[in-house]
């Protein structure tokens, strides 16, 4: 709706002609329907007062019953071998932009929370009106992020049969819902939400289906008609509940009778139940059914769009008549497009329908009559007709290579034993697939598969098998082009473990796919660090950004230094979102506590900024002498020595006892455990359960540092520290200057021993008032554990048996990125500003605000006359 004196600054693109305007067509990602607060729905803009879809890739938000009427215009994340291109766009997407939104250009507000209002660019962030946005050059540099992104131009990922959600390897644990959306609120149960049956007995309400694939599916939409109302009236109102804007005097409406049903055979008859449903709905009652039919057309004008173009949306249009076939409309265009001398053979005319969720291409036969061809489309579905364009292809020897990461494996196995057990668990076909990289440390492989079925059937298959009582896992990833990526570009590789610190991960990843390219940004419960690694292994330089706690990042830690080796960028800098209970890395690294909401758009500037520093990892030989409990026949081994790696601290006694009472509690009931306020309650209810213990752990251990005996006060724990951080940010060995040691640094080579004489110290430590008693500083150490002890290791508890552990320094320092503490650097070009508010409770963005680079812009004169308009 407009004001008459408005209406020329009206730039919008009605829905109906939407598809028309997608330059390369690129299915939407939707996750499960949920609440979105303050957000408009892309089709019919009205307000997501229901639960509705949103793309996992892209700000489109659509209501369920809309979702048919979306059409594939997401951002191209890779290439796929259909129009391909170096040179990426602006990528527009419209509202659901905050109130105080500013134009790029004219410098007015242009967001709104009242309606769909204003333009960004899905890359670079730049705002913009809808008449602003025409005059932007359409070249997109990616804005203040683009060192960051990994350019989709360099990344190639063939999924033809694949969903979105499999590309980029998003959970489908909360998918089960919106699998079922297609036939249940496709068009059924949401359409009731825009007209209600009529209760006026001047008006009718009838119910429309567009072909015969919305009666197979039973979706249909409602309008209402007054009861005495011309047919071209009702016509017009089908079309329009369908978003069709062609001439209504091409159409017609057909009654809907179960009689028609039957002739017409267009219901599924191999399901009873179904069909049974079908026969109740449609009895002689209110509200009727009819289906819109197209009026059949001796001839009519198409248009071919050349598939071979890098640029814009340019298509030839050509009229066919009854006698027109594929092979003669390839005729016929080539010399409309400068071509007229190549060969016919050459050429083939394929038809893309442009739908939601999946872009599915059809080669047509050369000697398919084209006007039969359209009128079956349009009898399938109206709105299918209106999604479905023909491209006019160069023949070329298609390129198929699929790779799929396969984890889960028994370690330490040859290549050829890797490929008798997928022969025997999964009957792959050696003739399409290979193993192309072995990881033998972590049990994996990488297949390359030059067949789509089998790499489907393979990737569903690998799902519900066990080997050695241990289930694999598959994840689809994408090949990166490193010969591509622009010299300055230093993308960063992102982990999420989304079951961190109170569960906030999964809103860090819908907004970092958003921010980033998502091909760079992985889900540490799919498969762990090692595909991510792998995907970037011959990128030249990359860093990494780490959400999670402490364990988190111990574990993306250990997994580089395991494949190290095997990376063109061998030594990638490490930054950290601390979203754990204790974050002592993410304290020492000055990353904070803790996330607590913050803009996951300023978190990447500042990773952006970061300084690089150095830091010791250490490894921890456990060797128990006493033999495993439970051996067979009597005959007793000892437990094989333990590696394990270390950056934080190591603590034994009433430290390693605390943290395994709370790893304890948290498996019994883990649904409790989803915010740090609650873990830390809990570490207090087990302290104070251990507070009357007795001091005599130095009576159960022997230290020696460097080779010498250290005798031990009397404690209650033994702690080894790395960072200066320690129990959720408490400073264990404390501040004042000691002779005896030298002052600690992260990257010093020392590991400091402190000692606690329990529980109550333990408390008096994190309040501030005391620090530990130290004992030692050294770089390598041995204990002697003369009974069972408990050990933690960075937030890890286990009882270690009697023996001996050995701790020193693990190979290279690792590479970590610290905050800096400037503030972050202002940007020079305008373009290049992109900020990102989002709410974390809501999961998405709560509003955009363009800073430029002289400061914020305040409210001017003009706003009141532009909130009016």
């Amino acid at each position: 709706m407009s004001h008459e004196k408005c209406l020329k600054n009206v730039k919008i693109p009605c829905s109906c002609i939407a598809p028309s305007l997608v330059r390369v067509p690129v299915a939407h990602c939707f996750g499960p329907p949920g609440l979105y607060k303050r957000k408009f729905c892309a089709v019919c803009r009205k307000s997501l007062e229901s639960p509705a879809f949103r793309c996992e890739v892209c700000e489109l938000h659509v209501h369920t019953d809309c979702i048919l009427f979306a059409c594939s215009d997401c951002r191209q994340c890779h290439q796929d071998g259909h129009l391909d291109h170096d040179t990426y766009h602006h990528h527009w997407r419209e509202g659901n932009l905050s109130s105080s939104a500013r134009c790029e250009f004219c410098k007015k507000t242009c967001g709104s929370s009242e309606v769909l209002s204003g333009m960004r660019c899905e890359w670079c962030g730049i705002l913009a009106h809808a008449a602003c946005c025409v005059i932007v050059p359409p070249e997109c540099t990616f804005g203040r992020l683009r060192n960051m992104i990994l350019p989709p131009s360099c990344v190639q990922l063939f999924s033809r049969n694949f969903s979105k959600l499999h590309c980029f390897r998003i959970s489908e644990n909360l998918q089960t819902e919106s699998d079922e959306d297609d036939d249940v609120d496709g068009s059924t149960q949401g359409s009731t939400k825009d007209i209600q049956i009529s209760t006026d007995s001047s008006k009718q309400t009838l119910k429309i289906f567009d072909g015969n694939d919305a009666v197979k599916r039973n979706q249909f939409r409602l309008i209402s008609v007054p009861r005495i109302a011309k047919n071209e009236e009702v016509v017009e109102a089908a079309l329009r509940a369908y978003y069709i804007n062609d001439d209504q005097q091409e159409y017609e409406l057909q009654t809907f009778t179960q009689q028609v049903l039957l002739s017409d055979d267009v219901i599924n008859r191999n399901d009873a139940a179904e069909d049974s449903n079908l026969g109740s709905v449609f009895r002689e009652s209110v509200p009727e059914a009819w289906i819109i039919r197209a009026k059949p057309k001796d001839e009519e004008v198409i248009r071919i769009y050349p598939a071979w173009l890098k640029v814009g949306m340019a298509y030839v249009s050509l009229r066919v008549n009854k006698d027109s076939t594929v092979q003669s409309v390839i005729k016929e265009v080539l010399p409309l497009l400068g071509r007229q001398t190549e060969c016919l053979q050459n050429f083939k005319l394929v038809e893309v329908l442009m739908g939601s969720k999946q872009v599915q291409r059809m080669v047509l036969d050369n000697q398919e009559p084209i006007l039969n061809r359209l009128k079956d489309i349009r009898k399938t579905s109206i709105r299918q007709m209106n999604q479905t364009r023909f491209y006019i292809v160069e023949n070329s020897k298609s390129i198929v290579q699929v790779n799929l990461f396969v984890g889960g494996l028994p370690p330490q196995l040859s290549p050829e034993e890797y490929t008798n057990i997928l022969k025997e668990e999964l009957a792959i076909k050696t003739n399409v697939v290979s193993v192309s990289h072995v990881y033998q440390a972590q049990g994996a492989v990488v297949l390359q598969i030059s067949c789509f079925s089998e790499a489907e059937r393979i990737y569903m298959l690998v799902k519900d098998t066990v080997v050695n009582d241990k289930p694999l896992n598959a994840v689809v990833i994408p090949a990166v082009m490193a010969s591509k990526i622009p010299q300055n570009c230093c993308p960063l590789l992102v982990f999420v473990n989304p079951k961190s610190g109170g569960l906030k991960g999964r809103d860090l990843l819908y907004s970092f796919r958003k921010l980033l390219n998502p091909h760079q940004v992985f889900e540490l419960t799919n498969g762990g660090p090692l595909p991510g690694f792998h995907t970037f292994s011959k990128v030249p330089s990359f860093r990494v950004l780490v959400c999670g706690g402490d364990g988190t990042v111990g574990w993306v830690l250990g997994a580089l230094e395991e494949i190290r080796h095997k990376l063109v960028c061998s030594e990638p800098s490490v930054a950290i979102l601390p979203l754990g209970t204790g974050n002592d890395l993410g304290r020492v690294l000055r990353w904070g506590a803790g996330y607590s909401g913050e803009d996951p758009y300023s978190i990447l500037v500042s990773v952006d900024e970061a300084d690089d520093v150095l830091m010791d990892r250490w490894t921890i030989l456990l060797d128990a002498e006493e033999p495993a409990e439970g051996a067979e026949n009597g005959i007793a081994e000892p437990e094989p020595p333990k590696i394990v790696q270390m950056n934080n601290y190591c603590g034994l006694g009433i430290d390693a006892e605390l943290s395994l009472d709370f790893h304890h509690a948290r498996e019994e009931e883990p649904g409790k455990f989803n915010s740090r306020f609650h873990n830390k309650g809990v570490y207090v209810k087990v302290g104070l359960q251990k507070i009357s213990h007795t001091r005599n752990l130095h009576k159960d251990i022997k230290l020696q540092v460097d080779q010498h005996e250290v005798e031990l006060p009397s404690i209650e724990g033994l702690i080894f520290i790395n960072i200066p951080s320690w129990g959720s940010g408490a400073d264990l060995w404390g501040s004042e200057s000691d002779n005896r040691f030298e002052k600690p640094r992260i990257d010093d080579g020392l590991l400091e021993v402190v000692g606690v004489t329990g529980v109550v110290h333990m408390g008096q430590v994190q309040g501030g008032f005391r620090s530990g008693i130290r004992i030692a500083q050294g770089s390598y150490f041995r204990v002697t554990l003369l009974k069972p002890i408990p050990v933690q290791v960075d937030g890890e508890p286990w009882i270690q048996a009697p023996g001996q552990i050995i701790i020193s320094a693990a190979g290279p320092k690792v590479h970590m990125l610290k905050k800096s503490k400037q503030k972050q650097k202002k940007t020079g070009s305008l373009k290049e500003m992109k900020v990102d508010s989002t709410s974390v409770s809501e999961g998405g963005r709560k509003g955009e605000t363009c800073v430029h680079a002289y400061g914020r812009h305040h409210p001017g004169p003009g706003k009141q006359s532009a909130d009016k308009s």
